[in-house]
């Protein structure tokens, strides 16, 4: 008889457990540690990290603190403050409830917490390392809550070894800290990475927390959306459809204050956007919804990023609605309403027209300035001497054929466009060398499509995908190499970035400089470039090329796994490459033939598609056989 084989697994088991499903990285853990801060009334917030939170994530409030108690038994399982019967899960309004986020960052890293209630004289601290208790005793210390985390999943090394690059994990933490503060614009905070000042964000209003997050320039694109109704009400901003981006991530739902996300309502505001919008184009909102939690769930993930809707088609129309007034009220074009303009009033006369007369001019027809009153030779001598002086002589009469000068110009004109125009030997000369084969030059259909001949036939070659082609594989060349070309520009270009893409660009600075940019932080979130890579051309803008270099960076990374150095040569061709529409002339065509072939895979464009299709003669005749 087999003895029994399922038991109870230990406490500091099962913490770990629960830890991977709250905890996955340092991010986690600064957004349960933000939102207890703010769960406990604190208005001034300061979050301190190193080496992107593997080493030490610090969060100082000045809220309501704990007692003693509080203090020890916050690190049990399903510990909390903020419900105390099933009932209460249907009226939340705190951002955490379940009582398990304490318990499992204190199963996987070194934890100290410092709190004191404000009528309390004394606080107390507790040191915890992988859920055993180390020591807990009183001290006289500031009012409010200081907990410290240090080495991070420390006892559990397979789950260490998987965490990305510190650059990686702090725009992790960026985010999360970007959504807790933009929900909650009211309270103070500032986030120190590594001794340095990334934010600091006073109390103020939404659009002021935006505009302080993601740069000056969002300030002009910014619609307001306000709409109350019974069910809920809905206010925030959304971008302007000319800001679009064509990556996702700068999308903020947040209902009851709490970060969510939902496809669902992310397709409303998509379909308020229907037809001034690109298809692939994401467009920049900032919505807060408050609701009833009586008709919401948010007990649905460990996350807390999942809401289940009592009447969310309800929500759907009134958020499309709400969206579309928007955009309908900012960005129509203004009529002029003569009820209302006043500047007219200054350009009408009050008087009667009887009183009004017209202004008379007088003139003496026989009037000379260049005769003296006496009419003498030596007056008009001098006159004329004192004209020379002041830099003026006597014009000449005007020829009788003045009219031919409009002649001579278009004489000029007629012989500057003589060379376009062949003669009728070299247009013959033209048509023997096409006739015989010796010239098969290119032409373009629609300036989308370059068609060439072949001896079987023709090829049909797609402009776009076959330049991203060409220059993916050279900048591949360049990054193994790392010594791309540059090209100086004429005048320095001042980009500015938000600091989630500051971030970026930090992680991947050495490899862009690899490509052939010329780039130098200036600031903390500002960069300057001096140059960019030679294969771009001076047909764009550095800073746009920039921009869309980012973007495409990370709806890369989103789409595909693939390496950084693959990443960043797919990302920048993309954002240089010719784009549908763009003329060429045959030079042009037959040097983007030449470099296509020289490419080691010419045929399949980066998004795994054909860029040369090929017809060949036979083909042709079998349609033209064909009967109709």
């Amino acid at each position: 008889m087999t003895s029994d084989i399922i038991q109870l697994l230990p406490d500091a088991v099962a913490n770990q457990i629960a830890a991977g499903e709250v905890v996955q990285r340092p991010a986690s853990a600064v957004k349960e540690l933000v939102e207890n801060a703010i769960d406990a009334g604190a208005d001034q917030i300061k979050l301190i990290v190193k080496d992107a939170g593997k080493s030490l994530i610090q969060v100082i409030d000045n809220g309501c603190g704990m007692s003693v108690t509080d203090a020890r038994l916050c690190f049990e399982r399903h510990a909390t403050s903020k419900i105390r019967k099933a009932e209460d899960l249907f009226a939340i309004r705190t951002m955490g409830f379940r009582g398990e986020a304490m318990a499992s960052i204190a199963a996987i890293a070194h934890v100290e917490l410092r709190s004191r209630r404000v009528e309390d004289e004394l606080g107390t601290i507790v040191q915890i390392e992988g859920s055993t208790v180390i020591d807990q005793y009183p001290e006289n210390i500031p009012a409010g809550t200081n907990i410290c985390i240090k080495n991070l999943f420390f006892n559990i090394p397979a789950r260490r070894n998987f965490l990305k690059s510190n650059a990686v994990e702090m725009r992790h933490i960026i985010d999360e800290f970007q959504r807790v503060a933009l929900a909650h614009p009211e309270i103070s905070f500032s986030l120190h990475s590594d001794g340095n000042e990334v934010f600091r964000l006073p109390k103020e209003v939404l659009k002021q927390r935006i505009v302080h997050l993601f740069g000056n320039s969002y300030n002009q694109r910014l619609v307001p959306v306000e709409e109350d109704t019974t069910i809920l009400r809905v206010q925030g901003f959304v971008g302007k459809p000319e800001f679009a981006k064509k990556t996702r991530g700068e999308q903020f739902f947040f209902v009851n204050k709490r970060f969510v996300k939902d496809p669902y309502l992310n397709h409303a505001v998509m379909n308020a956007f229907e037809d001034i919008l690109p298809s692939d184009s994401f467009p920049f909102y900032v919505l807060c919804i408050d609701i009833d939690p009586a008709k919401i769930d948010i007990n649905v993930h460990p996350t807390k990023t999942e809401i289940k809707y009592e009447d969310e088609k309800s929500i759907y129309a009134i958020l499309r609605s709400a969206v579309k007034r928007s955009l309908g009220r900012y960005n129509i074009a203004p009529t002029l309403d003569f009820n209302q303009e006043t500047s007219f009033n200054h350009m009408i006369s009050q008087k009667p027209l009887d009183e009004i007369q017209a202004p008379t001019i007088t003139f003496n027809p026989s009037f000379n300035p260049f005769e003296a009153e006496g009419g003498g030779n030596a007056t008009r001598t001098s006159t004329r001497s004192a004209d020379y002086a002041l830099g003026f002589e006597k014009k000449t009469a005007i020829p009788q054929n003045w009219d031919t000068l409009y002649q001579i110009t278009e004489q000029d004109n007629a012989a500057q466009q003589l060379p376009l125009i062949p003669t009728q030997e070299e247009a013959t000369a033209e048509k023997e060398e096409i006739k015989t084969g010796l010239v098969k030059q290119p032409f373009q259909l629609h300036n989308k499509y370059i068609v060439s001949q072949i001896h079987s036939g023709f090829m049909l070659i797609d402009q776009q995908a076959a330049h991203e082609r060409i220059l993916y594989e050279q900048f591949l060349e360049h990054l193994e190499r790392q010594q791309g070309l540059s090209q100086q520009s004429l005048f320095p270009q001042t980009i500015e970035l938000s600091n989630a893409d500051a971030a970026l660009m930090q992680d991947i600075l050495p490899d862009i400089q690899s490509l052939g940019f010329q780039l130098r932080p200036f600031g903390k979130t500002t960069y300057i470039v001096d140059g960019i890579p030679a294969d771009v051309g001076n047909h764009l803008d550095e800073t746009k090329v920039i921009e869309q270099l980012l973007e495409d960076f990370k709806n890369n990374k989103d789409e595909l796994k693939v390496s950084k150095r693959e990443n960043l040569a797919k990302s920048l061709s993309r954002s240089a490459a010719l784009k549908t529409g763009t003329p060429l002339d045959h030079t042009s065509m037959a040097n983007l033939i030449d470099k296509l072939f020289a490419c080691a895979v010419p045929n399949i464009s980066l998004q795994g598609k054909p860029i040369i299709i090929t017809f060949t003669l036979q083909e042709l005749a079998e349609r033209f056989a064909k009967t109709l």
